[in-house]
């Protein structure tokens, strides 16, 4: 499978990210004859095609412009999206913490925009398997035409498959055989025996959750199935620093909380884990402890029917250019199991 390396000049097809006078950026995909349009002036595609990157580019009145490819983070930011994303901060974490490594054989749950799949991706290799679940068809293929966009191919070790992880996972992989399972998903306890039957002896167990509550009842879960570790649990923070001459000070605002993450390792089968000396909750929970995990109690708006289909348009339309550079291979658009 050829793709087109993210070095060397530009050519028709890249995408490139043009920070205008007053830092502003706009993402563009390079296009023979096109012309970028601003209040400010047009910039033609054709004085971008074949720079270098890092080169600075003028529109026809001289105003000047930075170009260069975005990274992955810029695109994961800006992409459209059916769902919420893992940020770069978590999604670092996840890679870091969760000891994601070339050729390892991972389960995601849910997709979402594929935010997180992009990252994992590059983290296995082409060595290694990406097995990910989503309920929603739509957000399903939000995210493989955002996957198809960002790398230019659709991965082919890339499985994404409709429905509940619960049903779905044993039919898709072979009883311990997989190294990570890493669920980002609303109620993940629901889904801890289908991952402790997923994974190897000593393979990891990762959740991204938003709420305390819900940190709380996937720590008990996984205490009490008996085939995990002692779990982990920490939430990451960023913050930004201003650096301007002898002006070297924090940033007045922060990345804070996103959401928590939370690790335990597969025993063996059969195995005891030792009683610790800790404290430990009878693990009951009320119907208002489940109702906070809704979104609409976490503050956030739903997405539309007519946002979603327009992201969804959008979406489609850039893969189909990204992948065109790879006509070279039959490549499916999609690759439901």
């Amino acid at each position: 499978m050829t793709k087109h390396l993210k070095r060397g000049p530009f050519i028709e097809g890249d995408k490139v990210q043009l920070t205008g006078p007053k830092g502003r950026m706009n993402t563009i995909t390079l296009v023979a004859g096109a012309a970028f349009g601003t209040h400010r002036g047009d910039m033609r595609h054709d004085d971008i095609i074949g720079k270098p990157e890092g080169s600075v580019v003028q529109n026809q009145y001289g105003v000047e412009y930075l170009a260069l490819r975005p990274l992955l983070t810029d695109f994961v930011l800006s992409m459209p999206r059916g769902a919420a994303i893992v940020y770069p901060k978590d999604a670092a974490q996840i890679i870091v913490e969760g000891d994601i490594f070339p050729g390892a054989r991972v389960v995601e749950a849910g997709v979402g925009s594929g935010a997180l799949s992009m990252y994992l991706l590059r983290a296995i290799g082409d060595a290694g398997a990406l097995y990910s679940f989503e309920r929603r068809e739509d957000f399903a293929e939000i995210a493989q035409a955002n996957v198809t966009t960002e790398m230019g191919v659709r991965p082919s070790n890339w499985t994404v498959t409709i429905g509940d992880l619960q049903e779905q996972l044993p039919l898709a992989v072979e009883p311990h055989s997989i190294d990570r399972v890493v669920l980002d998903m609303l109620a993940p306890w629901e889904c801890i025996e289908e991952s402790a039957d997923a994974l190897i002896a000593g393979g990891l167990f990762i959740g991204y959750v938003a709420t305390v509550t819900q940190l709380s009842r996937l720590s008990e879960a996984l205490r009490q199935s008996g085939h995990f570790t002692e779990p982990h649990a920490w939430e990451a923070m960023v913050r930004p620093w201003h650096l301007q001459g002898l002006a070297v000070r924090p940033e007045h605002r922060m990345i804070g909380h996103t959401g928590f993450l939370i690790t335990a390792r597969r025993l063996a089968p059969g195995t005891v884990l030792p009683e610790f000396k800790t404290k430990r909750s009878k693990g009951e929970f009320t119907d208002e402890d489940l109702s906070v995990w809704n979104p609409e109690h976490l503050g956030e708006k739903r997405i539309s029917e007519k946002k979603m289909r327009k992201n969804l348009r959008n979406a489609q339309e850039s893969a189909a250019v990204s992948s065109s550079r790879n006509s070279d291979e039959d490549l499916p658009s999609h690759n439901y199991t």
